[in-house]
């Protein structure tokens, strides 16, 4: 990722948590059994804790634990990885997707954890939802003291087997893209070695 220079590029990095961030494009699936109430409630229960975070007065580790537990609660964690991995997943063994997706998690979690403390004070209000294919997009409004509102939109889907969202919209810019180009380039650094991505994870953030 590019460096941040203005206070919008750090709301949309900060926001990209998911983490997303942390965050795929899903597959046609089968019809939804997801809803509009639903889609809606998941991501302002997501927002209250995220909101609860910020104002707790953690900070560091403490507070990137926080991040990583509401990550883990709200987002399609397994999509999330394997969409952050690309072509790469398909090579990966099980063992290794697994412990690449435990590692992405924390490494998200630290990354943007570090970002956050700039939403003290910050109020999230969930605008409506609608269906999309096969995910929900629920859209919230964001607005931070002395500085004009600004869209979040989040895409939810219950293709796992339970409510999650799997990527953010911030003003336009779609955060799993991002997030998926520098995970690229991270591991064509290690020339391909997803164990050696995931040492380097566990360390980074």
């Amino acid at each position: 990722m590019t460096p941040m220079k203005t206070p919008r590029c750090n709301r949309r990095r900060a926001l990209g948590l998911g983490a997303a961030g942390l965050a795929a494009a899903l597959l046609p699936g089968p019809a939804l059994a997801l809803n509009d109430a639903q889609a809606r409630a998941l991501i302002q229960q997501a927002v209250n804790d995220v909101n609860a975070a910020i104002s707790s007065g953690r900070t560091g580790p403490a507070l990137y634990a926080m991040f990583e537990q509401i990550f883990a609660k709200y987002a399609d964690v397994n999509v999330i990885g394997r969409s952050a991995l690309g072509v790469a997943a398909r090579q990966a063994s099980p063992a290794q997707l697994a412990a690449f997706t435990k590692a992405y998690q924390g490494y998200l979690a630290r990354k943007y954890g570090k970002r956050f403390r700039e939403f003290i004070g910050a109020t999230f209000k969930v605008e409506g939802a609608r269906p999309i294919k096969s995910f929900y997009e629920v859209k919230t409004l964001a607005s931070l003291r002395g500085q004009a509102p600004f869209e979040v939109l989040w895409q939810v889907s219950d293709r796992s087997g339970r409510d999650r969202f799997f990527n953010l919209i911030v003003e336009g810019v779609n955060m799993l893209a991002s997030e998926r180009a520098e995970i690229g380039a991270m591991l064509d650094r290690r020339r391909g070695n997803i164990d050696a991505l995931i040492v380097d994870l566990k360390a980074a953030g």
